[in-house]
């Protein structure tokens, strides 16, 4: 009986962490996706909308390569200069950001 409850926990955080990190991906898309748009001209619902492709990029394959891919043909497409390094930096940074932000909301809702 305890091993049953212990094993319900642990799926329960498994699930809890897992949600955890797909929003913080989510986010990290969006804000990698609005430093694109900046660096493209895009501003405002342009900017947003730009965002939300980013976002979508995400689900054609696993990993980043797909979010990174399009942002990097978008650049070259708008005649902007940056490097798949340069586009991986900024998804790093986004990184952070994104889970700082989710963390600081998570403690907020405690």
């Amino acid at each position: 009986m305890a091993l049953d409850k212990r094993g319900t926990k642990n799926e329960r955080k498994y699930e809890k962490d897992s949600e955890l990190q797909f929003k913080i991906s989510v986010r990290r898309n969006k804000l990698l996706g609005l430093w694109a748009a900046g660096r493209m001209g895009l501003d405002g619902a342009a900017a947003e909308s730009y965002a939300k492709e980013v976002v979508a990029a995400d689900f054609e394959e696993v990993g980043d390569e797909d979010v990174i891919r399009k942002i990097a043909k978008d650049f070259a497409d708008k005649g902007v200069t940056a490097s798949t390094d340069e586009i991986r930096r900024e998804l790093g940074r986004a990184e952070l950001t994104a889970t700082d932000q989710m963390e600081a909301e998570q403690a907020a809702g405690s």
